[in-house]
């Protein structure tokens, strides 16, 4: 059960791989389904379930194959995040950016192709945020997380989180 029945260096190289190529694959199919969850959380997420599974379900993985990939797929999250952050040209290739939905009230609708987005969903987003007229706005981003942030043509700030309870 804890013997390790793949070598450590194999389990490390197709962690890294795995990760990176998700993570890849990721960036160029687009930032629009994450929903609230940031896209390196969903990644993180599948690869942990994907690499303990084996392990928990008795496979021909040890638990410390899993703990191993684990670890190592762990550390590649991490060494991403350390890297974005020191050196920007490696966040512009990892990390995902606002990408400007509507421009001073006109529709980019390039954007809306690349991520297979309809009129009516940005429409919808709008009401949501008590905006009825695309003139109305200056700017809405699809954020890195899958949502839509708007900023209002008047300059005002839409939807401004709530002020922290006191007490």
């Amino acid at each position: 059960m804890f013997r390790l029945e793949t070598p450590i260096l194999e389990l490390v190289v197709r962690g890294v791989v795995i990760y990176l190529m998700l993570l890849l694959l990721i960036r160029v199919f687009g930032q629009r389904e994450a929903g609230g969850l940031g896209i390196t959380d969903v990644l993180i997420i599948v690869l942990l379930a994907q690499a303990v599974g084996g392990g928990l379900a008795g496979d021909s993985q040890s638990i410390t194959d899993a703990a191993v990939l684990v670890t190592t797929i762990l550390l590649c999250s991490v060494a991403v995040d350390a890297a974005a952050y020191r050196f920007p040209w490696f966040s512009v290739v990892t990390k995902a950016r606002p990408r400007a939905l509507i421009r001073e009230g006109k529709l980019n609708h390039r954007v809306l192709q690349r991520e297979f987005m309809a009129t009516e969903e940005v429409l919808s987003q709008l009401r949501l945020h008590g905006i009825e007229d695309i003139g109305e706005v200056r700017y809405a981003y699809l954020e890195p997380n899958g949502m839509i942030s708007v900023l209002p043509a008047q300059g005002g700030i839409q939807d401004a989180p709530p002020a922290p309870p006191r007490g």
